[in-house]
């Protein structure tokens, strides 16, 4: 489940808007309107949060023993430290609350493995996952790819410059090679990293890639990432294959997909 933006910034904009129109100092109709949107943002997000745990409740039968064994066992361990210190009224609420948190995060962990699951060797899948990377990331997908949708993405970000290929590895790799040439020419010594998803070897797994993107080394600033990325802006493939901005459902006819590539 994708979360709305438009709720996020809703309150920002009116309160910004009545400041605009009278000052510094915004209206009374302007604080109401702002603490309205922000409790019906706050709506959505419990409401696309239970749709995510409804939805993954009847895929995975062990998530809700997993999720209540999680929070029975952390209160039990807190209950029993207080027992023993006499402290049990103290650290039982604090339990309650870790037990809670455990049990979210596991929530989200079963998720975010079921998502990537569906996704994994589907066409657009690590442009998907690029696309949600948190942090300072210039993500460009799509600058090389074929009409059988293999793809090479660019990622700009503290490390360097980083292409992540996926699609068939026989033929990425000289995709791989083709762009990491061009890309050379014109970022200097900037480090350039190159990356095959996939389950095999020296590839680099789809669950796994965020964090193999989050271990590399810092080796640029944020103006050398500007400097690079405007270098770069003129590689814009012109005309190239329309690649799928998500993962394509399972299954899914990829003739037609691959006849409105060719007329491009």
């Amino acid at each position: 489940m994708v979360p709305s933006r438009t709720g996020r910034y809703r309150a920002t904009i009116l309160v910004g808007m009545a400041a605009g129109k009278g000052g510094n100092t915004p209206s009374k109709e302007a604080k109401a309107a702002a603490k309205a949107a922000r409790k019906q943002a706050s709506k959505e997000r419990r409401q696309q949060l239970w749709q995510a745990f409804q939805m993954q409740r009847k895929e995975d039968k062990l998530l809700l023993p997993l999720m209540i064994g999680a929070f029975v066992g952390v209160t039990v361990l807190f209950l029993v430290v207080g027992l023993i210190f006499g402290l049990q009224w103290f650290l039982l609420p604090i339990g309650l609350l870790l037990g809670a948190l455990a049990a979210f995060i596991l929530f989200g962990r079963r998720v975010q493995k079921n998502v990537y699951a569906k996704a994994e060797g589907q066409a657009g899948a690590a442009a998907w996952v690029l696309d949600n990377l948190q942090g300072k990331w210039r993500v460009t997908p799509g600058v090389a790819a074929t009409t059988q949708l293999d793809a090479v993405h660019r990622v700009i970000g503290l490390p360097g410059v980083v292409l992540v290929a996926e699609g068939s590895p026989q033929r990425v790799k000289s995709l791989l090679a083709q762009e990491k040439k061009k890309v050379s020419r014109l970022v200097g010594d900037t480090p350039i990293y190159d990356v095959v998803i996939g389950n095999e070897g020296d590839q680099v797994p789809l669950k796994e890639l965020q964090r193999y993107l989050t271990k590399l080394p810092r080796n640029i600033d944020a103006k050398r990432m500007d400097l690079i990325e405007g270098r770069l802006a003129a590689l814009a493939t012109r005309g190239g294959p329309a690649l799928p901005k998500g993962p394509l459902p399972a299954g899914a006819k990829m003739k037609g997909v691959q006849r409105s590539i060719r007329r491009r």
